[in-house]
């Protein structure tokens, strides 16, 4: 049975709680499409393919992490944000965007749902506030875990690794998790006590603050820590609203 676009936008800004997150661009519904939503589809960014992809399945609802509009872009419609829009025009097509709120919600959130995936316990305490919500999460274990079983985790959970700099302790006790660019966090968490920040960029000065702190760096790729957000709302959609959603995985290099 189809749902008013209204009421699952509605919904998915209320279960991200959308207004405690300050963020880079306008969040939540950013191009109105269709009134109704039959089918959602979910994805990391917007993108061309995407929007040909969601046109292909007949969706009525694109949500994504990463959107179409960041308040330091130009205002110009240029010709690749003309094509994109066409589309979603053309078609219909309704695009959400869900960026800061989505990585860090306690239990939808990338950060989170990296932790838990990776066997740590989320503590309650985070860092890398936006307002005065956290967006990386801290975890930790009860039995530590050697350094070189923890980057095969992150291999496993994630996938390969951009960068492992491992110039902490043997064993990892406590970590902690900012999917997309969180080194400039490290010294932040090497200050909280944590072992080891896993994060998705790599940037040039990641070693040596690796090595002058004593703390793991691993970039798993931003996009790679980015997707299980997506993921989650993805059957949250299906579970809670009177729609289908899938998720469309279109993976960069990044």
């Amino acid at each position: 049975m189809p749902e008013p676009r209204d009421d699952v936008v509605t919904h998915l800004n209320r279960v991200l709680d959308l207004p405690a997150f300050p963020d880079y661009g306008p969040m939540g519904l950013q191009v109105h499409g269709c009134e109704v939503v039959e089918s959602v589809v979910t994805a990391v960014s917007a993108s061309r393919a995407l929007f040909e992809l969601a046109a292909s399945r007949d969706a009525g609802l694109v949500v994504v992490h990463h959107g179409l509009f960041w308040d330091k872009d130009s205002r110009v419609i240029d010709p690749m944000l003309r094509e994109r829009l066409r589309l979603l025009f053309d078609h219909g097509i309704n695009l959400a965007a869900y960026h800061l709120a989505l990585d860090g919600h306690p239990t939808l959130g990338n950060n989170a749902r990296i932790i838990e995936a990776l066997d740590f316990r989320k503590e309650r305490a985070g860092f890398a506030h936006a307002g005065d919500r956290p967006v990386g999460w801290f975890g930790s274990v009860s039995d530590p875990v050697p350094a070189a079983e923890f980057a095969a985790r992150v291999e496993q959970v994630i996938g390969p690794l951009n960068a492992n700099y491992a110039n902490g302790p043997a064993e990892i006790r406590r970590i902690a998790v900012c999917s997309g660019g969180g080194l400039r966090y490290l010294p932040e968490v090497a200050a909280s006590g944590c072992d080891a920040l896993l994060t998705g960029d790599m940037f040039e000065p990641a070693e040596m603050w690796s090595r002058e702190l004593g703390v793991h760096f691993l970039a798993a790729g931003h996009y790679a820590t980015e997707v299980f957000g997506v993921q989650a709302l993805a059957e949250l959609i299906s579970a809670e609203l009177d729609c289908s959603a899938e998720f469309i995985d279109l993976p960069t290099n990044a």
